[in-house]
């Protein structure tokens, strides 16, 4: 059945008339139906930890709008935790992390095999998606990529420029690599079991990626990345990887053959037609329109929509959002964008 997925078929280089569609961020709070069952869990970890309301989530855009591929409800910063770090929300202002700046701290963390109690209820949640999803929909199993997790461990908290990571990077090289050592390990296995639970596909997010440049870019963002798909492929031949470097600019040329991505998913401050020419050469590109049209609508998101498929028509294509949908956007939008995707390339 997985031949027969529009999103498969496109990971695997086929060229579609009409290219599959998903949206990060798709099961979030622009949608009546997930404010009501955030409510229900309570708080956003109980959310995430409560397998039945998890995949609820997940499959609820699924039933409005249906997508060609749900991901999974999780959050980047579930790895942080099952290693061992204290994490909470703040109302309002978002994540933070007990901090791990020193050998010491480093020292408190567990081993990247020991963190799959702590996630069990991830894996049933991907159990339970497996089962449910509609046989035309693919399943997105996710992390965040080791940089970025490192930058909030490190800080303790999302930060402008991740001014603190890059500073233990310089002060403390021996700590910064052994803890970025320690996500890649977890990255790779907490991957491997939601590939096992039914993860048809698996993303790597590496939201701060463009804050790194040079040889830090290849040795932080391409690196870790390369050692996570081959170890992926290694253990599930076949499972396609789509890596999300943000706002890497002109270091997308070249991604998917430096690290083994199978797609590489580009925001929205690079333009269609350039990454069509620079990027998409190599393989599947997934994006990416700004996600500030599904806010604003009009004709403005129809044209932008029909501009970005017509520029990728070349080559194989996943229509995507640049960067996650925002609380503040309007649900007919999104049935808009899709209506304009699913009505062709003219």
């Amino acid at each position: 059945m997985a031949e027969t997925k529009k999103l498969m078929r496109a990971l695997a280089g086929e060229v579609l008339d009409t290219p599959p569609i998903w949206m990060m961020r798709q099961a979030g709070r622009y949608l009546p139906e997930y404010r009501a069952t955030r409510a229900r869990a309570g708080d956003f970890l109980s959310l995430c930890y409560t397998p039945e309301l998890a995949a609820e989530v997940t499959l609820q855009p699924i039933r409005r709008y249906g997508f060609d591929a749900a991901i999974l409800f999780a959050d980047i910063l579930l790895v942080p935790q099952a290693l061992g770090a204290e994490l909470w929300f703040e109302t309002g202002e978002g994540p933070r992390l007990s901090t791990v700046t020193t050998q010491a701290d480093l020292d408190r963390l567990k081993g990247p095999e020991d963190i799959h109690d702590h996630l069990a209820p991830v894996y049933e949640t991907v159990r339970i998606l497996a089962r449910e999803l509609p046989r035309e929909t693919a399943l997105i199993g996710f992390a965040g990529a080791p940089w970025t997790v490192a930058t909030y461990m490190i800080a303790g908290r999302g930060t402008p420029d991740q001014g603190p990571a890059h500073a233990l990077m310089r002060e403390d090289r021996a700590t910064f690599e052994a803890l970025l050592e320690r996500i890649t390990e977890a990255t790779i296995a907490y991957l491997s079991r939601q590939i096992e639970a039914g993860a048809e596909v698996v993303k790597l997010f590496d939201s701060w990626a463009g804050s790194l440049k040079g040889e830090d870019f290849d040795a932080w963002a391409v690196a870790p990345a390369k050692r996570i798909i081959a170890a992926l492929k290694a253990r599930h031949p076949g499972v396609p990887v789509i890596a999300f470097p943000r706002e890497a600019g002109p270091r997308y040329v070249g991604f998917a053959r430096a690290t083994g991505a199978d797609c590489v998913a580009l925001d929205n401050s690079v333009s269609a037609q350039w990454a069509a020419a620079n990027v998409q050469v190599d393989g599947c590109v997934q994006g990416n329109l700004d996600p500030r049209l599904l806010v604003t609508g009009g004709e403005e998101l129809v044209e932008e929509t029909r501009r970005i498929v017509r520029a990728f028509a070349g080559g194989p294509h996943i229509f995507n959002l640049g960067h996650g949908i925002t609380p503040d956007a309007d649900p007919e939008n999104v049935s808009r964008m899709i209506e304009a995707v699913r009505g062709g390339r003219a």
